[in-house]
């Protein structure tokens, strides 16, 4: 049974990229008994490593960065204007809360745009654009003056809750990762595996892969196994070969991605791990997009044999993302398979 008030926990604690401190400090202090080492490299990344018996490495990378804001101005009326920190479709940031965190508070905001009631004819049929949005703080100019400063980073404001069969939270996108990494050294806390385990917390992954390049570049892993979710647009409206992957049909194995050709022996790995444990999977192949599979895959001395894990999730980057209860349970249960079993199967070119 998931620990859902864990995953909600996981989903709350801000972490703009770059400003990872409070999710580092939360991850860290959740693993540091599950593991044989915890360490922090010169990025922000957490390596948690379990040794096993083994002298080979396999890297499994969860991204713990949020996508977000930052400030670049506080206007004489005290309205906030920003940056993006990641992939936006502006029109779903429309009478959005968000948390200004600067100087040790956490502000709370709301993204306001132009009135529709003084919109012109033709303004009211064009998407809104990025920069049309300001955030209003309800505070006095002179107070978000003092209090609001350049460079401090803005996250969302929305709480976890069970719908259905599935959750809806913002960041589930990554933080559900995040969660299945921490559950599965959990689930092996007390047992051996074959091969030294790196499980890595990286940052940045929303503004490209970069916590995930130099925790790999560090590491140089034999194999590398990236958790993250990917789109399921199992909607109306949808073909079914537009979808992607979909909600409640089983832990997706990632085929390719717009960063990576997964390599096909792990793969197959994956497929042959999930078919004799009989855990639910299906196939993911995801035109656009990147994930730390490119990073793993790519930055060591010689490269390293990298798939991904991913979970089937609708509204991506909105803040009512949602996946099913079912899927992660089985994507915890892929991956500590995986990770117990990578010794079985080979590796060779055939």
């Amino acid at each position: 049974m998931l620990n859902i008030e864990l995953l909600s926990q996981i989903c709350k604690v801000p972490g703009a990229p770059g400003f990872e401190q409070r999710i580092r400090e939360f991850i860290i202090n959740e693993v540091k008994d599950l593991v044989d080492e915890v360490r922090t490299d010169a990025m922000g990344n957490v390596l948690a490593i379990k040794k096993g018996e083994k002298d080979k490495k396999v890297m499994v990378a969860a991204h713990m960065d949020e996508i977000s804001f930052i400030v670049s101005h506080v206007d004489d009326e005290g309205f906030v204007r920003f940056h993006p920190l990641g992939g936006f479709d502006p029109k779903t940031l429309t009478a959005q809360r968000v948390l200004i965190h600067s100087n040790g508070e956490d502000i709370i905001g709301v993204m306001g745009t132009k009135p529709i009631h003084v919109m012109t004819a033709a303004e009211r049929t064009k998407a809104p654009k990025l920069q049309d949005f300001f955030i209003d703080t309800g505070l006095k100019a002179a107070d978000a003056k003092d209090r609001i400063h350049i460079g401090s980073p803005i996250t969302r404001e929305r709480e976890l809750i069970e719908m259905g069969e599935c959750v809806n939270a913002k960041s589930l996108d990554n933080r559900v990762s995040v969660f299945i990494l921490i559950e599965t050294l959990r689930s092996l806390k007390g047992k051996t595996i074959p091969y030294d385990l790196y499980a890595a917390f990286t940052v940045q992954e929303e503004v490209g892969l970069r916590g995930a390049t130099t925790a790999a570049s560090g590491v140089d892993p034999d194999f590398g196994i990236a958790l993250d979710v990917t789109l399921a647009y199992d909607l109306p409206g949808a073909g079914p070969h537009e979808y992607v992957s979909r909600v409640g049909a089983g832990a997706a194995i990632k085929v390719l991605d717009g960063r990576t050709i997964c390599d096909y022996r792990m793969v197959q790995f994956m497929k042959n791990v999930a078919t004799d444990n009989d855990i639910k999977y299906q196939l993911e192949l995801l035109p656009a997009g990147g994930t730390d599979t490119a990073s793993l895959q790519r930055s060591g001395k010689g490269g390293a044999i990298a798939g991904a894990i991913s979970i089937p999730t609708r509204y991506l980057h909105q803040v009512i993302e949602m996946a099913s209860k079912d899927d992660i349970q089985l994507c915890i249960e892929l991956l500590e398979a995986c990770l117990m079993e990578i010794d079985n199967y080979d590796w060779s070119f055939k």
